[in-house]
């Protein structure tokens, strides 16, 4: 295979899956979903075979062009183009792709802030995969996206199953666009600052931050949150989506 005008594998960041169970996987969380499929990140096609026998439209991209002309030839009956991840357009209903590891955080970003994508499966670094379902407590991105979007983790794929090894595991997560918001999008600005604000603001117990965080006093921060089950003892990090939502929709807005 010759060198892609952008680079070999290590600047691509290319680990390309050989572990047949987690293809199996990945191919049948697809399988539930419906409509037309976009993969990101095609590569030697792993993915993109069993992909085309679900018997639906299918985009493949990749940024190899030797990969990409590969890929045609075995083939054709997939849409196969050359393409970058971080700028084509998320337009299908269903995202699939083993997202190259040293892009997982960009790609992930702009998932979650564009396209019109209704489902998404995808390979991404283990601890990335972990921290988006909210694995041991959310991140401020995972909390920040929640009321349009529901994380599942499906998964932990060895190293071992990539070729070559990268020195992280991998994990498989599901994203899946809520058919009703729990914050209408026109606040979604509004919303992520509030969701930082917690994150970020101190006071020493969740009252606190909460009062701080919307101005309001700590005695209707507290009853805010004892109406939602929210633990007084509880940190940013252990609130549910639907318990961020109703925070904000009583003290954010």
């Amino acid at each position: 295979m010759r060198r892609s005008t952008h680079g070999g594998r290590h600047e691509l960041g290319q680990n390309f899956l050989t572990h047949t169970p987690t293809i199996r996987r990945v191919t049948d969380l697809a399988a539930a979903t419906r409509g037309p499929i976009l993969e990101l990140g095609a590569g030697d096609g792993a993915l993109t075979g069993p992909l085309a026998g679900l018997g639906r439209p299918l985009t493949a991209i990749d940024i190899d062009e030797h990969r990409v002309a590969r890929l045609r030839r075995a083939l054709p009956g997939v849409a196969v183009q050359r393409a970058d991840a971080l700028t084509v357009a998320l337009d299908r209903p269903v995202i699939v792709g083993n997202v190259p590891f040293h892009l997982t955080t960009p790609i992930l970003r702009r998932l979650l802030t564009a396209g019109s994508w209704n489902e998404a499966v995808l390979l991404t670094q283990w601890e990335v995969a972990r921290k988006r379902c909210g694995v041991g407590g959310s991140t401020m991105l995972t909390a920040q996206t929640s009321p349009w979007f529901v994380f599942s983790l499906h998964g932990r794929v060895p190293a071992g199953s990539f070729r070559p090894r990268p020195s992280v595991d991998g994990g498989i997560i599901r994203i899946s666009r809520r058919v009703e918001p729990l914050v209408p999008k026109t606040q979604r600005a509004h919303y992520e600052r509030f969701v930082r604000a917690m994150f970020t603001g101190r006071g020493g117990s969740l009252d606190r931050v909460v009062a701080n965080a919307t101005r309001a006093d700590r005695g209707r921060a507290r009853r805010a949150m004892a109406d939602h089950g929210i633990d007084p003892r509880a940190l940013p990090r252990d609130l549910t989506p639907r318990q961020w939502a109703a925070l904000w929709r009583r003290l954010g807005e």
